[in-house]
Order: structure tokens, then sequence, then C-alpha cells
């Protein structure tokens, strides 16, 4: 069970819907300290990323730092026609003469590294990384002869094409923010920098490729021969396409130990601006077939009507809510040896609430692993919803129950609307949960509607920390802090305390919906609460590792599917002539989503 570390010797439990997800501990960041008095010093200000090793190579750094560009690479149409092998020949033909175009490019930019470089060592390894260039462009030859067609002259250079070699072209020519001009440099080593910065523009392209071979690679079936892309996805996957990738990367980190802090800082942003470039590459291939991906794209507003659920806890947050509460009440009680004045709400002292707490939360979890086993089959079942929902009542019995307690132990009691806004300002959410909504908030003509549905006891919390991020057209579903005069009487407004409630709310709000337009939901959550809710969606993502969410479902006959690989075979099924209308509830099938990056991508695209 993880734990909330305070100033205090004596550790906070985790609160109750931390122990719904089951994760073991380092499957997340570790939750943030109390170090003062301040409420607010519950929220770091920045996002808890994965602490990456100071020794780290410079490449592993940006690839790891600009997952997003990859992620939204590996889910452009292109991608997954060509991964799905539904690619029309037209396209893929186009494709090839772009990516010549692309090699010629990198063979010259390697050239001028190479001229660059004063070092024997880093001269010929450039030389050898060219050699393997140019053995590519002898594949796309060979690709040109297989369909009897120079497709090379037949295609002019498309903007996008022309954008990435110019930048690159550019680059390799010193034409860089920051550096003197060529033929202009003072020493020597101002013009090494130029290698640099030229490995710094290209390192990312060979790591993408290499990625997508790879993902590609392990969606093929053992024995399948009839792939028509199998031989591109071979040569990216290949042992000798990894190793030109990773010695592209060591020649980086090799050229760029001399280099300052700030030139350290052009060779990020070169890398970052390649790996836009190549979204865009991917995303300007001329598609004349229908893809499943992006979702919006087969979206008519004037016909259809989107509608996104999602949950709150640890589906957006970092940190569960309810913890949060706690901390805040625990930090901004009072000491056993103040006294209240007789207007306040009586409130327990910091000891107390630090103790009734934890009792709460021992309890909590002993009972609510208790009643997952109980709902359990002996044997797995074949999925069916209203099975699913007669199992899940009980759970939703335990939750009230264990919320009456809450309510009765009075640890609520006290807690300003202030600090739990000023909480919900600086809530950490999930790396890309706030770009996706913003994204779809601002694209009126989407005609989408997002809706969030949560257990969390105080829905000023979850309104805070969207509008805080720029999102205010949100419908938020949750329950409510009763006050009196901004102080919290410890009684809430109970709405959505189970997944009974939540189904019930997502049913009424479909309900509520206009019929004249057709409906397409999307319901995004972590635990086992939002199983009816996922599995009764046209499209359930489920995103984290909860274990209890896994063991009930399985056992239920639900199929977790990663979302890239199920999509990948819903393109193939689309490419072979299936109904437009291929997403439809019910079907036991959910789509695992390991960040909000993949979900932005599949929805929303670039």
């Amino acid at each position: 069970m993880r734990l909330l570390f305070s100033s205090s010797p004596h550790p906070i439990p985790t609160l109750f819907r931390l122990a719904r997800s089951h994760r073991p501990v380092c499957s997340s960041p570790p939750p943030p300290t109390w170090r003062s008095s301040n409420p607010m010093a519950i929220l770091p200000k920045s996002s808890a990323a994965a602490v990456i090793p100071s020794e780290e190579r410079l490449a592993t750094r940006f690839w790891i730092k600009y997952r997003r560009e990859s992620v939204l690479s590996l889910y452009s149409p292109f991608a997954l026609c060509l991964a799905s092998g539904s690619l029309k020949i037209e396209t893929f033909r186009h494709y090839i003469a772009q990516d010549v175009h692309f090699l010629k490019a990198f063979a010259h930019a390697y050239e001028l590294a190479e001229d660059c470089a004063d070092d024997d060592d880093a001269k010929l390894a450039i030389s050898e990384l060219r050699k393997g260039i140019l053995e590519e462009l002898k594949m796309h030859n060979s690709f040109v002869q297989e369909w009897g067609s120079d497709c090379v002259n037949e295609s002019p250079v498309n903007s996008a094409t022309l954008k990435y070699t110019e930048f690159l072209l550019a680059t390799a020519s010193g034409k860089v923010e920051g550096l003197k001009a060529p033929g202009k440099l003072a020493t020597p080593f101002e013009k090494t920098k130029i290698a640099a910065y030229t490995l710094g523009a290209m390192t990312p392209c060979m790591r993408l490729y290499a990625f997508l071979g790879k993902e590609f690679q392990r969606l093929l079936e053992p024995n399948e021969h009839n792939h028509p892309y199998k031989k591109w996805i071979e040569n990216y996957s290949s042992e000798s396409f990894q190793a030109s990738a990773l010695q592209t990367e060591d020649l980086l980190d090799k050229l760029s130990v001399p280099l300052t802090g700030e030139e350290l800082n052009i060779i990020e942003k070169l890398y970052h601006q390649a790996m836009k470039l190549e979204i865009e590459f991917f995303y300007s291939q001329p598609l004349t077939q229908p893809t499943i991906a992006p979702l919006t794209k087969q979206h008519d507003p004037e016909q259809d009507h989107l509608m996104i659920f999602s949950d709150f806890d640890l589906t957006c947050t970092v940190v569960d809510s309810s913890a949060i509460l706690a901390e805040i009440a625990i930090v901004t009680a009072s000491k056993p040896d103040q006294n209240q004045p007789a207007s306040q709400i009586a409130r327990m002292s910091s000891a107390e609430l630090r103790n009734t707490w934890g009792l709460l939360s021992t309890q909590y979890t002993e009972e609510y692993e208790q009643c997952i086993e109980s709902i359990l089959p002996s044997e797995k079942v074949e999925f069916n919803y209203e099975t699913l929902h007669k199992a899940l009542e009980q759970l939703s019995d335990f939750e009230k129950r264990a919320n009456s307690r809450v309510i009765e132990s009075g640890v609520l009691k006290g807690l300003n609307l202030e600090d739990i806004k000023r909480a919900g300002q600086r809530l950490i959410l999930q790396d890309g949960c706030i770009s996706f909504f913003q994204k779809i908030t601002k694209n009126k003509s989407l005609n989408a509607n997002i809706h969030v549905l949560s257990y969390c006891w105080c829905g000023d919390l979850i309104r805070t920390a969207f509008s805080s991020g720029g999102v205010d057209v949100l419908n938020i579903h949750a329950n409510e802090f009763n006050y009196e005069e901004s102080i919290s009487t410890g009684e809430i407004v109970w709405k959505v305390q189970s997944p009974i409630d939540k189904i019930q709310a997502f049913n009424d709000i479909l309900q509520d919906c206009s019929n004249e337009r057709k409906k397409l939901s999307v319901y995004i959550g972590d635990s086992v609460g939002d199983l009816l809710c996922l599995v009764k969606a046209d499209i359930g993502i489920v995103i984290g590792s909860s274990s209890s969410l896994r063991k009930v479902g399985s056992q239920y006959g639900v199929s977790f599917v990663p979302l890239f690989p199920g999509l990948v075979k819903k393109q193939k099924e689309f490419g072979e002539g299936a109904s437009p209308c291929i997403w439809k509830g019910q079907s036991g099938i959910l789509y695992t989503a390991s960040s909000w990056d993949d979900i932005h991508a599949f929805i929303l695209g670039w």
C-alpha cells in the first residue's frame, strides 16, 4: 500500500480510493510530501516526471522527454495503414519517393558533418553512418524496380519533406541560431559544434524509424508472408538498423562532451524540431482510404455527436483526491493547545485526525480486498453485462457504507473552501491530460461534449483543477461538500458514490442527449469503479495498471487489448470492407493506453 508522508514522523496512510487502484509502488511517482504548515505544500510546481540519471545518454533523455512526438507518429493514419498491411500501394510509392529525398539529404548532411569533425574516430564513425544511408538508398531502389515504375521522378518533393531536408541541410551548413556563419568561424572548435548540431537534427529520425520498425514487427504473425510491407518492416526492425540508430546516438554523445549547457540546449531544440517535422511528414502522406484514426477524422459534426467521458482520480490525477483532502484537514487542524473560536465549526486536533484517518484507511483497505474477492466467480465466465452489473452492486453497497463511516467520523469538518481551491490550482494532473481536454474544448466544430464522472468527495477540487489549466467547458458529475460561510460542515451531498451511481449517470447523460445525431461514446477510466461505464461505452479506454480492475474484468470475460495493436487490427478489418460502424459498446473489449499521449493521438491525431 502506498503511503503519503508528512513532516511528522508518523506516516499518513493512503486514503480510500488509493486502495482501489492496487498499483505496485514502482508503477507511478511517489506521492508528494508536506514540508510546511501551508496546505498548498502538498503539490509540487512541476509534474512528477521520471527521474533520469545524469549519466544517461543525451539522446535517451531527449527521446523520453519527447515521447509524445513519437506516439503521434506511431498513431498517424499512414503508420496504422502500413502496419496493418492495408495501405494502398500508390500511397506507399509516394512515401518511398519522399523518403528517397530524405535519405539523399541525410547522406549530404553526414558528408558535411564529417568535414566539420576534428577527431579521426568521429570522422570514421560519421563515414560509416553515411555508408549505411547509401545502403538504405539501394533498398529503396529495389522497391522501385519491384514495382516497375520510377516513383521518385514521378513524385515531386512535398512541402513536409522539403521542410525537413532544408532544416537538416541548413543545420549541417552551420546556419544555426547562436553560431557564426561558416567561413567566419573563430576557431576550429567552433566548427566542430556544427557536427554535433547536425547529429542532433538527425538522431531523432533514426531512433523514430527504429522504434516504428520494432512496433510494427511485433504485430507480424510468425508465419505471415503476405504482408505487402513485410520487407520494409524487417529492414527497420533489423539488428543492423537498430545498431545504426544506436551508433548515431553514441556519436551524438561523443560530439557533445565538450559543449556548454547553452550549446546542449541548442542541440535539444534541434532534436525537438526534427521530431515535430517528422510528425508533419507522416501526417502529410496522401491517403485515399478511410482510416479509424484519428477518431475525429471520420466525425461529421452535422450528423455525429462525440461524447467523451472520463474518471478523475488516478485517471486524470497523479494523487487521489481523498488523500489530498485528508492532508489539508490534518495540516490546517488546530493544535491541541489552541482554543477554537466559538463561531467556528468544532474540529479534531491534528493528532486525532491523523489517527482517525489511519483507522478508516486500514479498515477500508482490508474490507475492499475482501469485497473484491467475494464478487469474483470461481472460474472465468463469458462476458455478460448484466452478470457484471449484478456483481458490482455488492461493491456499490460497500462503497456507500465506507463513505458513511467517513461522515460519521467528522474528519471532513472545518475544511476551508479557499484551501481546497488553492489545492486544486496546484493539483498535478497526468502528463498530456490537460492538453487533450484543451484541444477538444477549443475546437468548437467538433460538436463534442466532455463529462467527468468521479467519486471525488468535493466537486470544487475538480472544477478548480481543470479551470486552472484553462479547461472550463466541462460537465462535472461528482459529490459536493456542504458549507457554512465557506467552511465545510463535514456533510456531503452524495451524487456519485459507486459503480452503480456512475453507470446510472452515464446512461442518463446519453439518454438526455439529442437523438437527432449519431452518438459515439468514449469512456476513459482506471479502476473497478469505472468498469461498467468502460464496457458500456462504444470505446472503453483503460489508463493505468490497476490490478483489481484487471482481476475483476478478466474473471467476468472482459478482454484488455493494448491500444495500438487493437487499432491496427481494426484498421485491417476496415481495409477489408468492414462496416464504418465498427465501434459498439458491450463488446467485452477494453483498450489499454500507457499514457494520455496515446489517447490524444488516437482520438484527435496531430
